[in-house]
């Protein structure tokens, strides 16, 4: 049996029927004139007076935990956490204003948490927003002592008048991405489940053959940052449309804001792809499935007028 993110654990057809779901029930929820668009974008918007929007979103950097505990590297996991949040903020082309985090643990482990919140601040200053704040809640009878769970918020404002949500995109447009830095934040029950053969601990302190690295700092390497490249691009006024490119791949993601009656093409062989995505390959993953969970090299895309 080739290895797949459903026999990892994960079905992704089961969240895409979840959220079928909740579109019905806030159907029964009484019309706000404020709600821009409706749920399954990057980002919920919501109108002010004044020709204002804002813009909101919540994420967390799932079972790429695991392995953080496992390696002892946590500064990473606060990048991630923000990453995850304002790189989908910034697709509408929103600003972000501010950031909270929630933490939930088994015990507190006041340095590992340092780490986390310095990652978190760090990340925060890059993308030119604020840690307003998060709650962090023990409960042990849920997590065990050293088991522990992020979730990150984030709120960005755009005019209304300049959001950006694929509706400008037309026949002919080009697609550009922006590159990863690796696996960043999802598909890591896959991740864990093609490495882990023989035991991942052990793996993660050493260097695959042809590598200058361990595996643990590829693995753990954070999800970059695209909210200055993606505000300098929208300034230019080319930009049409623009996509995180996170579980789902490259095609999931993009199709998201392409208008009805178009589609995309796609070559995957016109960037290259990094190194550790062939080493979780090689555990025996369809090239299909590699391009439904994860990103092969390219985090952040642009749709945009090829002139």
């Amino acid at each position: 049996m080739n290895l797949s993110y459903k026999n990892a654990g994960v079905d992704i057809s089961l969240a895409d029927q979840w959220v079928d779901v909740i579109k019905g029930i806030s159907k029964s929820m009484p019309a706000k004139k404020e709600i821009i668009g409706g749920i399954g974008g990057f980002s919920g918007l919501y109108r002010l007076p004044g020709g204002m929007a804002l813009a909101g979103c919540c994420d967390g950097v799932g079972t790429k935990i695991e392995i953080a505990r496992a390696a002892g590297m946590f500064t990473h996991i606060g990048q991630d956490l923000v990453a995850m949040n304002v790189n989908d903020l910034v697709t509408g082309g929103a600003r972000p204003l501010f950031f909270l985090d929630y933490a939930s643990c088994g015990k507190l482990n006041v340095d590992i948490f340092k780490e986390i919140v310095e990652g978190i601040l760090d990340a925060c200053s890059e993308s030119m927003c604020a840690l307003l704040g998060g709650e962090t809640a023990e409960m042990p009878d849920v997590y065990g002592e050293e088991g522990f769970d992020l979730a990150g918020f984030a709120v960005g404002m755009i005019d209304e008048d300049k959001i950006i949500d694929g509706s400008a995109v037309k026949e002919g447009d080009i697609i550009l991405g922006l590159s990863s830095s690796g696996v960043h934040s999802n598909g890591y029950s896959l991740v864990r489940k093609a490495l882990g053969k023989g035991g991942l601990n052990a793996k993660l302190d050493a260097v695959p053959a042809g590598w200058n690295e361990k595996l643990a700092e590829a693995v753990m390497r954070p999800t970059k940052l695209y909210v200055r490249p993606a505000l300098a691009a929208v300034e230019t006024g080319a930009v049409h449309g623009m996509a995180h490119i996170t579980g789902g791949g490259m095609y999931g993601n993009v199709i998201r804001i392409i208008p009805k009656g178009l589609n995309i093409e796609i070559d995957f062989s016109s960037w290259e792809r990094p190194k550790i995505f062939e080493l979780i390959q090689s555990a025996g993953i369809e090239e299909d499935e590699m391009r439904k969970v994860f990103n092969l090299g390219i985090g952040f895309v642009f749709i945009a007028d090829p002139d």
